[in-house]
């Protein structure tokens, strides 16, 4: 359908468009009457990040930003971001409003949450990751599946290192609950139960500074409700986009 809304999914750190391959199948298979467009960032997966891209959030959100106007083309459109794709989701959106781009009609952030800055875990955070980063063959065979398939063995390293750092600072965690309570468009937050990696309440924090929010959890879920639970994921997202006047409720 043309003139369908299309929901533009962003995956999180060190992960391609693969991981929301069961929830495109469900998805489709379910015809909900919104398309459904699951790009990689560039520097992960198949996507090659060009030399003037850095890695940063705010240049990843404006670059997601363009790229949702040129895919839309006039449609109205709705960002979901899982995990650090979450924080980029929400510099997409500061972008647009900035320059008063018309077609966002809301937001979805899936496992993603924080504005609480606490230095000993985000410096192990990041040296975790560094570690993953630098270790990756290694690591990648000892990885549960699916995560070894979903993308860390074709992150570009540069784009891996620099989004890790940009988005665990102080400043860039700060700074979150001040863009959530600036949002323009109404906004649903989902969490898993049992999320070990952005926990429930965080998710829950994060979205109370947005007047227009929904919070919705997810039983027996950890960080990866589009591989462990789409069925759940989709049922969420439809009601949700149904109640903005998003989509059609089905008969």
């Amino acid at each position: 359908m043309n003139d369908a809304p299309l929901l533009i999914a962003v995956h999180g750190w060190m992960l391609s468009r693969q991981v929301w391959e069961p929830f495109v199948q469900t998805w489709e298979q379910r015809g909900i009457p919104v398309s459904l467009w699951c790009p990689d960032l560039p520097g992960f997966g198949d996507c090659v990040r060009f030399k003037a891209l850095l890695p940063t959030l705010a240049a990843y959100g404006r670059w997601l930003a363009a790229q949702a106007l040129e895919r839309a083309a006039g449609r109205p459109f709705i960002l979901m971001g899982h995990s650090l794709g979450g924080s980029v989701v929400l510099h997409a959106e500061a972008a647009l409003r900035r320059d008063a781009e018309p077609g966002l009609r809301g937001l979805v952030c899936v496992a993603a949450g924080g504005g609480i800055y606490q230095p000993k875990p985000f410096r192990q955070l990041r040296s975790i990751g560094r570690r993953v980063i630098d270790l990756r063959p290694d690591v990648l065979k000892r990885l549960p599946p699916p995560l070894g398939r979903l993308g860390p063995v074709r992150a570009e390293s540069r784009a891996a290192r620099g989004l890790l750092v940009n988005s665990t600072s102080r400043g860039a965690v700060r700074q979150l609950p001040g863009m959530v309570a600036r949002l323009s468009v109404n906004s649903l937050w989902i969490g898993g139960e049992r999320d070990q990696v952005m926990e429930p309440g965080y998710v829950r924090h994060l979205a109370g500074y947005s007047p227009g929010h929904d919070y919705r959890e997810i039983a027996n879920c950890g960080h990866l409700p589009m591989q462990e639970q789409p069925e759940e994921l989709c049922t969420v997202i439809e009601t949700w986009l149904v109640d903005q006047s998003l989509a059609r409720p089905r008969s």
